[in-house]
């Protein structure tokens, strides 16, 4: 079941297929996030998906139930393979997505996660400015709790907290992964794909560790064979 997701975090379309064009019979998966998808649209999903590419959705929906059941309508017609919602915005909002996605044919076969909390923050910055005082793994246990109550089939989590998810019967998808020779750059809790596979996780989403490689292709396949 694990697989190595690429993060597409591109300006535009172009970007994205001239980066695309080395990877021809690979047949990767991808990440299509907020930057990418709010400057090209579900146009763009579409082509992707008409050309055989398994897409994970990552817009991290956060509003009220019924604004979020509306739009994951919408998201279902594109038929990813994975998305997602904040469980920031809670139990209901969260049967509010699965509701939205599930009406829809082509949306039920779509895994639908919650990102518990962002790889970029820090116990520091939990307590500080979010003003939370539990342990950062208890919030996400937390969180990855009421994503299991609301029906949802995973979280997303940094690598660190993957144990803990794959107790609860959950999948783990799992972003700030970097090889050991690497920089962290903004993420907080990070891991290499040989220690995410050690902690049991289910998927990894590998943005510039791959992507500003000169040879993006031989990083993708370093992390196939540490991770798969």
């Amino acid at each position: 079941m694990r697989d190595v997701i690429i993060a597409c975090d591109f300006k535009n379309r172009e970007e994205l297929f001239v980066f695309l064009k080395k990877f021809e019979g690979l047949n990767p998966f991808l990440k299509i996030g907020m930057e990418i998808f709010y400057k090209e649209g579900p146009q763009l999903v579409e082509e992707l998906k008409r050309m055989g590419c398994r897409i994970f959705l990552d817009l991290k929906l956060h509003d009220i139930p019924n604004t979020v059941e509306k739009a994951m309508r919408n998201i279902a017609k594109l038929g990813v393979d994975i998305t997602n919602v904040h469980a920031g915005g809670g139990i209901e909002m969260m049967k509010a997505a699965r509701r939205g996605l599930d009406s829809v044919e082509e949306g039920k076969n779509t895994k639908l996660i919650a990102v518990t909390m962002l790889t970029s923050i820090s116990q520091e910055a939990l307590e500080k400015e979010l003003k939370i005082s539990m342990p950062l793994q208890e919030v996400v246990k937390t969180y990855a709790n009421n994503a299991k109550e609301a029906g949802l089939d995973g979280v997303v989590c940094s690598a660190l907290e993957a144990p803990i998810i794959k107790k609860m019967g959950l999948i783990s998808v799992t972003p700030g992964i970097r090889f050991a020779d690497d920089s962290v750059n903004d993420q907080k809790r990070v891991a290499t794909p040989a220690y995410a596979k050690e902690l049991g996780a289910d998927y990894i989403v590998v943005g510039r560790s791959i992507t500003a490689q000169d040879d993006p292709v031989a990083a993708y396949k370093r992390c196939l064979k540490e991770f798969c």
